[in-house]
């Protein structure tokens, strides 16, 4: 660590007066031991000096006043803001709150981080939105830029309905992959997956939801039609039953053999293997022979050739010419 951030914060408070320290130090949560301890809200501190928050709130203010005058003049102060800035500049000016604290003060010292942040005189905090997580940056329009670059990236996601890499993006400029990165991570409608890749938070790719969000992403991973007990084992949480189950009510999977699933995307259609039939035949307008049949219904199906024969020769829906089956007229 370049800095000892609990000294630094300790020595900005020391000469404080003894209640105006001690607010601030609970208010950041710059306790000792470990370097920092828990904020507590003006509420809690006020109930213990027998005091209104309002009350609270104006030493905290009071105490941040008369701190003015200290952090200019200390070079480890500078030192360390310049540091800050440099650091946000390589994020293209803002960077997600929680990631900024972690990346600047590890598990221990985010509470001494906050503090200096909030003191310094060129960082601005700007709190969660609809759109935006909380955030730190050094230039407003950098938010801006931001908020284009997300836009675009949202666009062409929804364009593409699929989860996109970094380079498969497409911007009008090169900004850093660092930069990149900072932009989408303050989004709150875009978002990454384990897989490193990028899509809407509402996707089952990014936020699976149960059983059948996870068994989507197995299939989707895998590129081909499984037994649910091989999804089951995939998922490693579900119980095979509880996957049939799950799946058998879902319009994105098509049971295409004995306990087989595929993806509804890939072609699949619905129903047994007499529907498929009739679906076939309906789509060609007029008579195939068995072979044709058989080929297009297995494309469909993962059944035996005599399991699509004996669905064929029910007379209830086909109808056998001169020319080949045909759909039974009603």
């Amino acid at each position: 660590m370049l800095f000892n951030y609990a000294k630094i914060c300790q020595n900005l408070i020391k000469d404080l007066p003894p209640r105006t320290r001690e607010v601030i130090s609970r208010r950041f949560g710059l306790n000792p031991p470990a370097g920092g301890g828990k904020k507590e809200t003006l509420e809690a501190i006020g109930k213990d000096y027998g005091i209104t928050r309002e009350r609270v709130r104006q030493i905290e203010e009071d105490g941040f006043l008369r701190l003015e005058p200290q952090r200019l003049p200390s070079k480890e102060c500078q030192k360390t803001f310049q540091y800050f800035t440099d650091q946000l500049k390589n994020f293209g000016d803002l960077k997600k709150e929680d990631i900024l604290l972690q990346d600047l003060g590890g598990r221990r010292f985010q509470p001494q981080i906050y503090f200096l942040l909030t003191l310094g005189p060129n960082f601005e905090k700007l709190g969660e939105s609809d759109e935006f997580y909380s955030l730190w940056t050094i230039n407003q329009n950098s938010l801006v830029l931001a908020k284009k670059v997300i836009d675009s990236f949202y666009n062409q996601l929804k364009k593409n309905n699929r989860t996109l890499s970094l380079k498969d993006f497409q911007l009008s400029y090169s900004p850093s992959q660092t930069t990149l990165i900072s932009y989408l991570e303050i989004s709150k409608k875009i978002q990454k997956n384990y897989e490193g890749l990028f899509g809407l938070k509402d996707w089952p790719e990014i936020n699976p939801r149960g059983v059948k969000d996870k068994a989507y992403l197995v299939f989707k991973k895998t590129k081909s039609p499984l037994h649910f007990n091989r999804v089951a084992e995939l998922i490693a949480a579900a119980l095979p039953q509880t996957v049939h189950n799950e799946l058998i009510r879902d319009e994105r999977f098509v049971l295409v053999g004995r306990g087989i699933y595929a993806l509804r995307e890939w072609g699949y259609e619905p129903g047994q293997v007499k529907d498929v039939i009739f679906k076939i035949l309906k789509k060609t307008g007029k008579p195939l022979n068995k072979e044709e049949i058989l080929k297009k219904v297995l494309q469909q199906r993962l059944v035996k050739e005599n399991t699509v024969l004996l669905n064929l020769s029910n007379k209830k829906y086909f109808l056998k010419t001169s020319q080949g089956y045909t759909v039974k007229k009603a």
